[in-house]
């Protein structure tokens, strides 16, 4: 039977506090479709980049992109495959389970979704391991951390889906039952490679089935990501013998709060004063459009020039982005010639 062990802190629930704040702002928001959309792409690249290069993915968060839209990159093909697995794990989050429950076949299914084509023995892939490893550095041969047995891994795995779905967990605040299954799930080490993005990807799963994320704004890895050593050493930081898993959990419920407040000061731009009154209700923008407006909300205006820079276009293109927020009433222009500017109308 599995049964977390941790307190509760000043730091975790003035966080979560924090958190819970910058959702409802997120989610109340008066956002037009199409930033809707945007947000959420954008997150998912995030994700899928920083998810993977914690485990040593070389690409950047541009080739990352590049990919999410279908084009091709020059990559190594092992880095592009595993970019184009997490971002199908991502995009597909709502197909993952076939209800509220999350199942071991789930889990499986989701491993060998996010390792296909990449592990040295595709019998590996959506197995648990039926052979010891060690967490290390390869180089130095230093050992971090030792799982349990691969004997062990069945039941232990049961044990902890059996409490993703009790009461007991859904007793919690979603970011805490997050922050849980990201650990134990780590601590188990089922699989004999990709732990680390299967267990961000169940993290966020039960943020999504929770109603914590249900909109996928939110990139929780790229915290991780800034700081791998931290994000190691707090793993490997719990006492094998308590498992007390407190200071994990401080560290876990800062990185929703830290990747949140992010989301939400994108959001406070994005949702000026002038378009929540606009008139004719919400205005769909594309993502240009959406661009400029939130140029001209962190400096004050834009000019033709700035506009064909941001995009690479030229000047006739540039102008007729423009004129299009113009006609919306979204922008209006100021001054003459050389000194004509656009600001928000």
């Amino acid at each position: 039977m599995f049964k977390p062990n941790f307190r509760y802190t000043n730091k975790i629930v003035g966080n979560l506090t924090q958190i819970a704040a910058a959702r409802e702002l997120v989610l109340n928001s008066p956002f037009i479709p199409k930033w809707e959309v945007s947000l959420r792409r954008e997150a998912i690249i995030r994700s899928a980049h920083s998810s993977t290069a914690i485990e040593g993915n070389r690409l950047s968060l541009e080739q990352v992109s590049d990919l999410a839209q279908g084009r091709e990159i020059m990559a190594a093909r092992k880095d592009r495959q595993e970019v184009l697995n997490y971002l199908k794990v991502l995009q597909s989050i709502d197909k993952l389970t076939d209800g509220k429950k999350i199942t071991e076949k789930d889990i499986l299914r989701i491993h060998k979704t996010a390792t296909k084509d990449t592990l040295e023995n595709p019998s590996d892939c959506g197995a648990y391991r039926n052979r010891y490893v060690i967490v290390g550095n390869r180089l130095t041969g230093e050992v971090f951390f030792r799982p349990p047995s691969n004997e062990d891994v069945p039941k232990l795995m049961k044990a902890l889906v059996i409490w993703l779905n009790s009461f007991e967990a859904k007793a919690l605040d979603p970011v805490i039952e997050a922050g849980v299954a990201h650990y134990e799930f780590v601590r188990i080490h089922p699989f004999i490679d990709g732990n680390g993005r299967t267990a961000r990807v169940l993290a966020a799963l039960i943020l999504y089935l929770r109603g914590f994320d249900t909109k996928q704004f939110f990139c929780l890895d790229d915290f991780y990501d800034s700081d791998r050593p931290a994000y190691y050493r707090v793993l490997q930081g719990v006492n094998q013998n308590t498992l007390d898993i407190t200071k994990w959990l401080e560290y876990f419920v800062e990185g929703v709060k830290v990747s949140i407040a992010a989301v939400k000061e994108r959001v406070v731009r994005l949702s000026s004063e002038r378009l929540r009154k606009a008139k004719k209700g919400q205005i769909a923008l594309t993502e240009r459009q959406m661009k400029i407006v939130e140029f001209i909300n962190q400096n004050g205006r834009i000019t033709n020039r700035d506009v064909r820079d941001m995009f690479k276009i030229s000047d006739r293109a540039a102008l007729k982005e423009i004129r299009k927020l113009v006609d919306l009433e979204v922008i209006k222009a100021e001054g003459k010639g050389r000194s004509l500017i656009y600001v928000l109308a």
